[in-house]
């Protein structure tokens, strides 16, 4: 179970002013549950996912995992502790192949019947990527694809999702919530995804609205959905909901 108590996190402009991003954010994760974060553009969703990995540390608040107080922990050590996160933009790793990336992913030596498992698992023929390197070779789609397989290889008790559908294509999305419900059921962990797309909030237990830096609404997605289209409508990306599943999906930069 992950606890966040308070979360302020304030950033410092270029004209010395302070900007607050993340404004009280209390939020309990139960185990075995999925949760999607939702909101307009700028309302600090990306931000939080980055403050639970440790990327980001708050400006005050706590962040307990099972219990223990993680808040001053490092990326590493909460990495070690189980948390996982997968970015909106995989970084690309030169002279490192696929094969020893789901290793690495993996804690342990894997054959590479095994890892090619957690490749085709994410669509990609294992044949034709586990000996490649993770390198500007690789397209934005293949890149996110190759990413959900180490965190699958990890199978830790959180995983955060930055946008994961973000370079997807249409045929890889449907197989891309194949794999959010297998993981729910066969890790049964805690997974949260940043993502405004309709069919990932359609298989949500709870969704999380954030606006402003604060939570507005949590609950089932038949009691928000009013409330998510008035979001994205006022945050100028109505077009997200649903609508952008007959294209492919293009990676957004910046803070969501």
């Amino acid at each position: 179970m992950l606890e966040l108590k308070n979360i302020i996190f304030d950033v410092t402009e270029d004209d010395g002013s302070t900007k607050r991003i993340l404004d009280g954010i209390s939020l309990t994760l139960d185990e075995n549950k999925f949760y999607v974060v939702t909101g307009p553009n700028g309302g600090g969703k990306s931000t939080l996912a980055r403050i639970i990995m440790g990327i980001e540390k708050p400006t005050s608040g706590q962040i307990l995992l099972d219990g223990v107080d993680i808040t001053d922990k490092s990326i590493t050590e909460r990495a070690k502790m189980g948390i996982s996160f997968a970015l909106q933009q995989p970084v690309r790793f030169k002279g490192i192949k696929v094969h020893d990336l789901i290793k690495i992913a993996a804690g342990k030596e894997l054959g590479t019947a095994e890892a090619c498992e957690y490749l085709s698992a994410v669509g990609l023929c294992a044949r034709d990527y586990i000996e490649r390197e993770v390198n500007s070779s690789l397209s934005g789609g293949e890149l996110k694809r190759i990413e959900i397989a180490t965190v699958l290889a990890r199978g830790t008790k959180m995983t955060v999702f930055d946008e994961p559908e973000a370079g997807i294509d249409l045929w890889s999305f449907q197989n891309l919530i194949h794999i959010f419900e297998t993981m729910r059921e066969e890790i049964k962990g805690t997974i949260l995804i940043i993502s405004h797309q309709e069919r990932i909030l359609n298989i949500a237990d709870e969704i999380i609205m954030i606006a402003d830096g604060k939570i507005t609404k949590i609950g089932h997605k038949e009691d928000m959905m009013i409330d998510i289209i008035g979001a994205t409508l006022e945050g100028g990306i109505c077009g997200r909901i649903g609508a952008g599943l007959d294209q492919e999906f293009g990676a957004e930069g910046g803070d969501n």
